[in-house]
């Protein structure tokens, strides 16, 4: 590695370091690659870390047997490849952040005559469109309510009718489609709406009115709701107290980190207040640098078609990569955008607010983590990092036909559906249906970064096939096995006394059927399966319907198995022309198919 090192050319670049078993331990960038990765290292009398760095900065250097590196055209470019490497590859050594998602604006189009308020999460063209945003949450919920007390238009297809509709009969809307009601009139209207955007109270206040007649009228559940959608709007953001003297629109990023995990609040500041706030947690193994955790969360925060960004981006910290980072935003957004680390002023206010509410978070997050579950598995499984995201796969086929593949998701304590996959597969056995599915999911690892665990249905086989998958694409993630216990030789899966046997890649462990662990893993497996068996049913339930209706023309089942390992499925059988099925059977059947599509 010492030749390696003395040859690197002064390019900007990214440097990724290897342990003896070729894992990938951490990727960094840098301006200039001979020049940062020296400074790691003393060469005199043999190659070992600088003793000036860090404790823990040394432990990972020690650990290194082998760079390699990429270079590229501009310290920017540096950037955005280290930040998709470390999403993709998961090293050790470095911070993952999950925070890339994209927060919906409400947007109105001035220019239309009568327009509407909608949703969006890009930018949309048009020289009259307002946005009003972020909303991490709450923006459905804000978009209903004004759709419940301004008498809008309340859906696209109306204005397009000729004649009012419900919406006019109940009151929700002035029916312009008859000419009720002026262009200057509902101006007016959308005004009133747009200010309640800005000014909630009015919004609240006007939902609580409209709540209280409900209840009066004995509609009870339509008053619940609105009693929801109230609380929901008030609590928006947790800092609506917050004034500026200083009517700007900026965003205050805040990062704060102990032992090993970590917290990011995001305040988003429109006309001096703060309309909206966001946070999220993070872990990290050894330990935290904070450049690389602002450069990860601003890089994945403003894309390219991220609406109404603000020209200034306030930060807890100052970090080496600041004057970067803007240069790199400027382009991406077409304006120029500066990034500061104010110390005093009303910007030093809303960031010290936004640095005590991420110390309290992290405060009470602890508090719920302390001895949980997942910690309890990465210490019997000896598992690298605490499982606080995990992925369960499973798939499920009968006799070959109707192959699926399903992936849950648990994520610091929870479900979370959102990210629950479904996976159509070709493979007829189920190592191959795993390989599939496990490689698929792989491939995705630059768009949903990789998880702390995967836990897969099955045994040893399945395990070494994770494993090797993983390793040929270079990323590093704990996986465990669960072996279904057998008797008679059906799966035994009576909760609490299945006795199945959880496999590492070190060792086997059975555990008592009472313990809390087996019965944690078991519930996860469990959930796999269900995901994974509901879409197998409903897949072979539509395979059962369109082979039923080939059936009625006259196609016969050797015709119709003829036709499906041929073409792979239903779907290409209808998408085929009239002469691929024609050679395949003959033309009275691809008559009978293509009158049938």
């Amino acid at each position: 590695m010492q030749s390696v090192i003395r040859t690197l050319p002064h390019n900007a670049g990214i440097y990724q370091y290897f342990d003896s078993n070729g894992k990938l331990l951490y990727v960094g960038k840098a301006k200039n690659l001979k020049n940062r990765v020296k400074s790691y290292w003393r060469f005199t009398p043999e190659l070992m870390p600088n003793p000036a760095l860090s404790h823990r900065l040394i432990k990972m250097l020690s650990e290194v047997v082998s760079l390699e590196y990429i270079i590229v055209e501009s310290e920017e470019d540096a950037l955005i490849l280290e930040n998709s490497l470390i999403k993709q590859l998961k090293p050790k050594y470095n911070i993952l952040l999950r925070d890339d998602k994209t927060y919906p604006y409400i947007c109105i189009d001035e220019s239309e005559k009568f327009p509407r308020f909608e949703i969006t999460r890009k930018i949309i063209k048009g020289k009259n469109i307002t946005y009003y945003g972020p909303f991490p949450s709450g923006a459905k919920v804000l978009l209903d309510a004004l759709y419940e007390i301004y008498p809008l238009v309340q859906k696209k297809s109306c204005i397009k009718g000729k004649k009012a509709c419900l919406f006019h009969q109940i009151g929700k809307c002035m029916a312009p489609c008859e000419n009720k009601i002026t262009i200057q009139e509902y101006a007016k209207i959308v005004k009133d709406a747009k200010e309640s955007i800005i000014k909630r109270q009015n919004l609240v206040e006007a939902l609580s009115d409209r709540m209280m007649l409900l209840a009066s009228q004995e509609r009870y559940e339509e008053a619940a709701k609105l009693r929801d959608a109230q609380q929901i709007i008030s609590s928006l953001t947790l800092f609506s107290t917050l004034d500026t003297a200083s009517l700007e629109n900026c965003d205050a990023i805040a990062i704060v980190a102990s032992h090993d995990k970590g917290v990011v609040i995001k305040l988003f500041i429109r006309n001096g207040k703060v309309i909206s706030s966001d946070h999220s947690f993070f872990r990290f193994n050894e330990f935290y640098d904070p450049s690389e955790a602002y450069t990860q969360a601003i890089i994945s925060t403003y894309q390219a078609f991220v609406p109404d960004v603000p020209g200034t981006i306030i930060v807890a910290d100052n970090f080496q990569e600041m004057d970067e980072l803007s240069q790199l935003l400027s382009k991406r957004l077409g304006k120029k955008i500066s990034i500061i680390n104010p110390k005093k002023g009303h910007k030093a206010k809303i960031i010290e607010l936004a640095l005590t509410n991420a110390k309290e978070l992290l405060i009470q997050r602890s508090r719920l983590q302390d001895n949980n579950i997942e910690s309890k598995l990465a210490t019997i499984f000896e598992l690298q990092e605490l499982p606080y995201r995990i992925e369960v796969f499973d798939n499920s086929h009968h006799q070959g036909e109707a192959s699926v593949g399903a992936m849950i998701v648990w994520d610091e304590g929870n479900w979370d559906k959102n990210s629950y996959r479904r996976y159509i597969l070709e493979a007829k056995d189920e190592y191959g249906q795993m390989r599939e599915l496990l490689s698929r999911r792989i491939s995705d690892f630059g768009e949903n970064p990789p998880p702390n665990l995967w836990i897969l249905d099955g045994g040893t086989a399945q395990l070494g096939l994770a494993k090797g998958l993983l390793k040929d694409a270079g990323v590093n993630i704990d996986v465990i096995a669960i072996a279904k216990e057998k008797i008679d030789a059906k799966a035994h899966r009576a909760k609490g006394a299945a006795k199945d046997t959880i496999y590492t890649a070190d060792d086997k462990f059975s555990l008592l059927s009472t313990d809390e662990r087996l019965h944690f893993v078991q519930k996860l497996r469990d959930e796999a399966h269900r995901y994974a068996i509901s879409f197998h049913r409903q897949k072979k339930r539509k395979i059962m319907i369109q082979s039923q209706l080939l059936e009625t023309k006259g196609i016969g089942k050797a015709t119709l198995a003829k036709l499906l390992n041929h073409f792979g499925s239903f779907e290409a059988i209808h998408n085929a022309s009239f002469e691929e099925i024609s050679y395949i059977t003959n033309k009275k059947i691809a008559s009978a198919i293509k009158e049938e599509a």
